[in-house]
């Protein structure tokens, strides 16, 4: 049996370019395979997915989809990317408008966290390299390199945007399948636990202490209060990306400075990239 701590990927394995292997059933191929995948993990969740319900939703034995497929994993694996591909990114990217299109992608990233519940847990067991996967990694790091970050400070600020919407995707995503579980729309689960809470002596205070934060929120909706809440956090890591860059402008000012009193003195450049490092005095 293959460890877990062996695995590295689906796409690394030389499993996908093929389609399956020689004899396979008729009527089956890897791309329905995996459509059905997703279906049912839209519809189940993760925690209820197996192989053989899978292969009951496409009507075949289950030694027919390991046909295709070694293990649930490299299924699970193949979905998550295919999801990805439901992600619109830019056609270019163009260093007027990352403010635009770092929006533009966190929203759809987030949408795509809320719309699949069960892609978060994947997102931290896979590698992430399929195609699609690929695809979004490099336009988010092709808007963030326009953005006049220094290079040091890219990885931190990807981090910043994209781990903040996963968070709030993830958490925003689950509370729509405790809502369903619970028979109740998103606005009724959440005004029924607000009521709960409110009334519970071990936390009615703290609601009380809070009360003029939920007011100045805003949104008569749970959904627009969310859309509230995204939209400011958002705007809150754009303006820190641009104090960023300025800060790092004028770091290298300061250092092109010290260069011309100094010049041809060794390790002026060295100098000059630390002091515009994000997060340096």
């Amino acid at each position: 049996m293959t460890k877990a701590a062996d695995r590295t990927s689906v796409w690394l394995a030389g499993k996908v370019r093929g389609g399956g292997r020689g004899g396979q059933p008729s009527g089956l191929d890897r791309g329905r395979i995996t459509e059905a995948t997703v279906r049912l993990l839209d519809a189940e969740g993760l925690a209820r997915f197996s192989m053989r319900r899978l292969a009951a939703e496409l009507n075949v034995t289950a030694m027919s989809v390991y046909w295709y497929v070694d293990t649930k994993d490299d299924l699970l694996e193949l979905a998550l990317d295919h999801v990805y591909g439901e992600l619109r990114l830019p056609d270019a990217v163009l260093p007027g408008q990352w403010r635009d299109q770092l929006r533009a992608l966190a929203g759809a990233y987030r949408l795509l966290l809320v719309r699949h519940p069960w892609l978060s847990p994947l997102v931290g067991t896979f590698l992430n390299v399929g195609p699609n996967s690929l695809s979004f990694s490099r336009s988010v790091q092709q808007i963030l390199r326009t953005t006049g970050l220094p290079t040091a400070g890219l990885t931190g600020a990807i981090s910043a945007v994209f781990q903040f919407v996963y968070g709030f995707g993830t958490i925003e995503g689950h509370l729509g399948v405790r809502s369903a579980e619970a028979g109740m729309t998103q606005e009724e689960y959440f005004r029924h636990a607000m009521d709960a809470v409110a009334q519970a002596p071990e936390t009615a205070a703290m609601v009380q202490e809070n009360a003029d934060l939920m007011a100045a929120r805003g949104g008569d909706t749970i959904q627009e209060m969310r859309d509230r809440d995204f939209t400011f956090a958002l705007d809150l890591l754009v303006a820190g990306i641009e104090a960023m860059v300025e800060r790092a402008g004028s770091g290298e000012q300061a250092g092109l400075a010290s260069g011309v009193e100094g010049a041809g003195a060794p390790g002026a450049a060295g100098a000059t990239g630390a002091a515009g490092a994000p997060g340096n005095p």
